[in-house]
């Protein structure tokens, strides 16, 4: 049975026809375990290329374990992790930053998902002070959660008054792909060469299965990951079928071709529906995300037909979220319906 495609999640998409061969591939036969079989070699080295040859990555099952191991690698139980109130190490992992790595995490209300640094410097006076929680990292998510961008002079400013003070910085790149496609911008450009230190890299909600890497661009940082990994509970037995996925979606850019066309949908959606009555968009598009306000008694029938999520029920903001296979006729048929439910 074929579900019908909405705008829920990017996560809801299903995979692509090129990742499912690239897992069949390497399916024949017998590879040694827990990632030490040469397809795994491959995507490691793969991943130096991109990033550098000094990078150290780590493949793991989920986002929200790439997140919280790789704050668990940086920072101990009395510091802290910066991020915006909407991040999703903030909202979405039900306290696993918290839990497994000791860390606080210390939010910031934002109207855009961005962190600045005048609001983070207000958190200086408690540095070197052994009553307060320390500041150690600095985590921003990159396309953000709100659907925008940081420029790259953002994340250089963020980066370099981290590391000014002795902190790092950190970025969730559940859609980086995205991101670096609106941006033209290549990975390295976009985090190592910005200032960032550990990066969660998705590829998820861009076509693949499953599994996320988390990319350390400093080796000092990644000594001791191999244990937290494993104790973590996300050492791979059978990793060259996550090892694979890296290998296809990287190799022929087809990272790149996917974040482009979830990207075009997501404006092409936003154009559609921009100038309906009773549409109010609430942020500028920039990746693959629609943030609006609409009448909150139309919802229900909207999500009967097209499934989305309600991103603040007391404004009636919804988040429509454009996939590698969003159709421009899912888009036109949505929007007719959006427009029929408000009577225009």
């Amino acid at each position: 049975m074929k579900g019908k495609r909405g705008f829920a999640s990017d996560n809801n998409a299903g995979v692509h026809p090129g990742i499912l061969a690239a897992m069949s591939e390497v399916n024949e036969g017998h590879a040694v375990a827990y990632g030490n079989d040469p397809v795994t070699q491959r995507a490691l080295d793969r991943f130096k290329a991109t990033f550098g040859q000094d990078t150290e990555t780590f493949f793991v099952f989920t986002g929200t374990a790439a997140n919280v191991l790789g704050i668990s690698a940086a920072a101990r139980s009395h510091q802290a992790v910066l991020c915006p109130e909407t991040a999703h190490i903030n909202v979405d992992e039900c306290g696993a930053p918290e839990k497994f790595s000791g860390s606080k995490l210390l939010s910031f209300a934002t109207p855009d998902g961005k962190l600045t640094v005048d609001m983070l410097r207000p958190h200086l006076h408690a540095l070197g002070v052994e009553h307060h929680v320390q500041p150690k990292i600095v985590s921003i998510t990159q396309a953000t959660e709100m659907g925008t961008l940081y420029s790259l002079e953002e994340i250089r400013t963020l980066a370099d008054f981290a590391h000014t003070h002795e902190m790092l910085l950190h970025m969730d790149g559940a859609r980086i792909a995205n991101a670096a496609a609106a941006m033209d911008l290549s990975f390295r450009e976009l985090t190592r060469e910005a200032g960032v230190d550990i990066l969660s890299f998705g590829g998820t909600k861009n076509g693949m299965m499953y599994g996320e890497a988390v990319v350390f661009f400093h080796p000092s940082l990644a000594q001791e990951f191999k244990y937290i990994r494993k104790q973590g509970m996300q050492l791979a037995s059978k990793m060259r079928y996550i090892s694979a996925q890296f290998l296809a979606y990287l190799d022929g850019d087809l990272w790149l071709h996917n974040a482009r066309h979830a990207n075009a949908m997501g404006a092409y959606l936003a154009r559609q529906v921009r100038d309906i009555p009773g549409v109010v968009l609430t942020q500028e598009p920039r990746a693959n995300a629609v943030f609006a306000r609409i009448p909150g008694e139309i919802i229900p029938s909207l999500q009967q037909e097209f499934f989305f999520y309600v991103w603040d029920e007391t404004t009636h903001e919804v988040r429509w979220m454009c996939s590698f296979d969003t159709t421009r006729e899912d888009v036109e048929e949505f929007a007719a319906l959006l427009r029929s439910r408000l009577g225009s």
